[in-house]
């Protein structure tokens, strides 16, 4: 990777040197005429290499054969000043367009630094490959954590910036969950490994960024077409001024031909668009929003409506036994039981209340989308929704509710609340200042979907869904709707939702293997405000590509008028070409930055 960097950077300092050089040699070039041409192939070797190379290869129409024609045609009509700046230009156009890049490509490339170089394992260092699953390894002061894993001993403050994009470090201590790629600030940590290095959160993430460009927007597959068409159009269109005209008219019409076929170069609208995309993304990328392809940014700033999940996406997911209901003394109990093996923050509130030992629990059957079945000290026991168990009427709480029933017998319920982020109410806002309407998808009850919904003043809602009833809801709106669909979750409980929507974001993803594999985007932290941040970033994304575009064929269609009609030098045709594609490149850097708006 740095042997590839260091040998680009080599090459734009190469193309620039090539360009000075040839710019000294252009001044005394009007009293030695050689010096122009060695001017011209100082500068343009490159490009007719390359013309010559593509046309071998069956590729004739593209920039360089076009460049080529024009500046050879020049030389042979003893045009040599134009032909040799024509050259000159192109290349410091082309380094500087090489620079936006390199400047757009670094807030991307700067995830690669979360790849781990070593782990510590029994007091060496080896690769993080050769790490198998309950090692145990140790992180030092400064060093990078290579693998998932549990901090087994040990308190330490992490940087977690590189993949959440927050500043802050987040203190970790014994038995707190760590993913590779973040930095340990202070202190020594032991680490029990939880997934080899292909499944950590650093693989997964680098892949992803390293197949971003994969999965192109129309808009790009357009433009690529386009120029398949146009460049042989204009060629033609070239020759058809050099040769028709002067049967009927006077002029130099072969000429004007060179300068139409210089100004037709369509590197503003094949460089600009793409490169719009890639720094879109990469000012997403510095504040932990990573988007999987450009074919994304597009379906964001079209978004019409945005589901939300409840748990761990509006609301903390921090959970607590408010009430219990129930003339049974052993209810929390039992109930306990029933949730002893499953790590759902819900089972986990119901487990810290107990806080005793459980007795030994047999035959745990997750019912999906329902509750759990389990036996206990010769107890059949049921603990769930309405939908498993049948209680006499339902409870309107604020909050989830669990129903419990011990040998087919209803025996009262649970009240477990959850607590609103910080942000929601906020996220709400930004997204109806965009004009987008915003809903909840929740399988909690209906009276405590009803009072996150009142609190953020979401425009519906919809509780007690299955994971199927959530994809029909979302089915549903995709059928009605012209805009696209949203579908905000945790990544893990809502995989099949999130691939159905026309963009999933997985919210909190840090760590979630599900979340990065089934949603489009993916939010490293736990912010739903970042939901709005991810479609205002596309919008402006898109309206800079909808500049370039128009600003592109525009300027290019005026002056390749003016060029056929005679009414532009050569001069005019290079501000043309490389004039009119630093500007839409320079405009597409700013989206590398709208990001940084608040």
């Amino acid at each position: 990777m740095c042997e590839h960097h260091e040998h680009e950077e080599h090459g734009k300092n190469y193309t620039l040197l090539r360009a000075v050089i040839a710019l000294l040699l252009f001044t005394g070039g009007f009293k030695l005429k050689p010096l122009f041409i060695l001017a011209y192939l100082i500068a343009g070797g490159d490009v007719l290499y390359k013309a010559v190379k593509n046309i071998i290869k069956g590729r004739v129409f593209d920039e360089n054969f076009l460049m080529s024609a024009a500046t050879v045609g020049a030389l042979a009509i003893k045009e040599f000043p134009e032909a040799v700046m024509v050259m000159v230009l192109y290349q410091i156009g082309e380094y500087f367009q090489h620079r936006a890049v390199e400047k757009s490509r670094h807030s991307i490339t700067k995830l690669m630094d979360i790849r781990p170089d070593y782990a510590n394992l029994n007091g060496k260092r080896v690769a993080p490959q050769d790490v198998k699953i309950g090692d145990i390894i140790t992180v030092n002061t400064g060093e990078k954590i290579p693998l998932d894993g549990v901090v087994i001993d040990g308190l330490a403050s992490i940087d977690t910036s590189a993949l959440t994009g927050e500043s802050l470090p987040r203190c970790v201590k014994e038995g707190d969950s760590i993913a590779s790629g973040c930095i340990n600030l202070d202190g020594l940590l032991k680490i029990r490994v939880t997934k080899e290095f292909g499944e950590s959160t650093a693989s997964k993430i680098l892949e992803l960024v390293e197949n971003a460009s994969s999965k192109k927007a129309k808009t790009e597959n357009f433009i690529t077409k386009f120029a398949r068409y146009y460049t042989p159009f204009v060629v033609v269109l070239a020759l058809f001024i050099a040769t028709v005209p002067p049967l009927f008219f006077a002029g130099n019409w072969i000429v004007r031909a060179l300068t139409f076929l210089v100004i037709s170069c369509p590197c503003a609208l094949v460089i600009s668009i793409p490169l719009t995309f890639f720094a879109g993304i990469g000012g997403a990328s510095r504040q932990g929003i990573l988007i999987k392809g450009s074919s994304y940014v597009e379906t964001l700033a079209k978004a019409d409506t945005v589901f939300f999940d409840k748990t761990g996406t509006l609301t903390k997911g921090t959970f607590k036994v408010t009430e219990i209901n129930s003339e049974n003394p052993d209810l929390l109990k039992y109930t306990a039981c029933a949730e002893s093996a499953s790590n759902h923050p819900i089972a986990l509130a119901i487990k810290k209340a107990y806080a005793k030992e459980l007795p030994e629990v047999l035959n745990i059957k997750e019912i999906a989308g329902k509750g759990v079945y389990a036996e206990a000290e010769g107890h059949k026991i049921l603990a769930g929704n309405d939908k498993l168990v049948n209680p006499p009427h339902k409870a309107d709480k604020a909050g989830t509710v669990v129903y419990v029933a011990i040998d087919g017998a209803y025996q009262g319920y649970i009240v477990i609340s959850d607590e609103i982020k910080e942000d929601a109410k906020q996220t709400i806002d930004k997204l109806r200042e965009m004009n987008i309407s915003t809903a909840m998808l929740t399988g909690d009850s209906a009276g405590s979907a009803e009072k996150v919904q009142k609190v953020l003043k979401l425009d519906n809602f919809y509780s007690e869904l299955l994971p199927e009833d959530k994809v029909e809801k979302v089915e549903e709106a995709i059928s009605k709707l012209n805009g696209s669909v949203i579908f905000t979750g945790d990544g893990i409980n809502d995989a099949p939702v999130l691939t159905r929507a026309d963009v999933g974001i997985a919210m909190g993803a840090l760590g979630s293997d599900a979340a990065i594999e089934s949603a489009d985007v993916v939010i490293m932290d736990d912010k739903p405000s970042k939901v709005a941040d991810a479609i205002l970033s596309a919008k402006k994304t898109m309206s800079i590509v909808k500049q370039n575009i128009t600003f592109a064929i525009g300027i290019k269609g005026l002056f390749l008028l003016l060029g056929g009609l005679g009414m532009v030098s050569m001069w005019g045709a290079v501000f043309a070409d490389v004039g009119v594609s630093l500007i839409a490149v320079l405009n597409a850097m700013r989206g590398g930055y709208i990001n940084k708006q608040k």
